[in-house]
């Protein structure tokens, strides 16, 4: 096993873990009506309840963590010719590497959308018990998560446009 595919296995079981564990954390915070939109002087003036914010988080972990995984299962079983990839004969030839770089990019991908729910789901609790940090502490979570996400959604097609190394035999 390549070290970027360990590295990238930990860091999803790391953001499985966090994502559950600030689930939990924040879920004992809340009060019944939680902050969910702020006014310019960072008081709430839009709530939702604590369950419904319990159930989209609910969702939305498991679309990412079962859905997304499958998917990446299934793309690894279509034949090379329909995978709009460039280079496309030489990654044919080289199918396992493809494979891997595939099931790689799904994989921090759903770790990236973990990693980012828990981010979230902490700032909300943080700033809805009113501890020492306010929203504006995280104003740059956003810029953060967009220049995050873009690095790896990027990051296969750049891979994918180099060609696989040959196989040393």
């Amino acid at each position: 096993m390549k070290f970027t595919t360990l590295a990238i296995r930990i860091w999803r079981l790391c953001s499985m873990l966090a994502v559950f564990g600030t689930s939990i954390y924040s879920y004992s915070l809340f009060s019944n009506d939680v902050g969910v939109h702020f006014d310019a002087l960072g008081k709430a003036d839009e709530f939702m309840s604590k369950s419904d914010i319990f159930y989209i988080i609910v969702g939305l972990i498991l679309v990412n963590n079962v859905l997304f995984p499958a998917l990446g299962r299934q793309l690894t079983k279509l034949p090379s010719h329909l995978l709009p990839i460039p280079n496309q004969l030489e990654w044919a030839a080289q199918r396992d590497e493809l494979n891997e770089h595939l099931l790689n990019w799904i994989y921090s991908l759903v770790a990236m959308i973990n990693t980012i729910i828990a981010m979230t789901v902490f700032a909300l609790a943080t700033v809805n018990n009113e501890f020492t940090f306010k929203i504006g502490d995280f104003e740059g979570l956003f810029y953060l998560v967009v220049v995050l996400l873009l690095v790896i959604v990027l990051a296969l097609p750049v891979r994918l446009m180099l060609k696989p190394k040959e196989e040393e035999s």
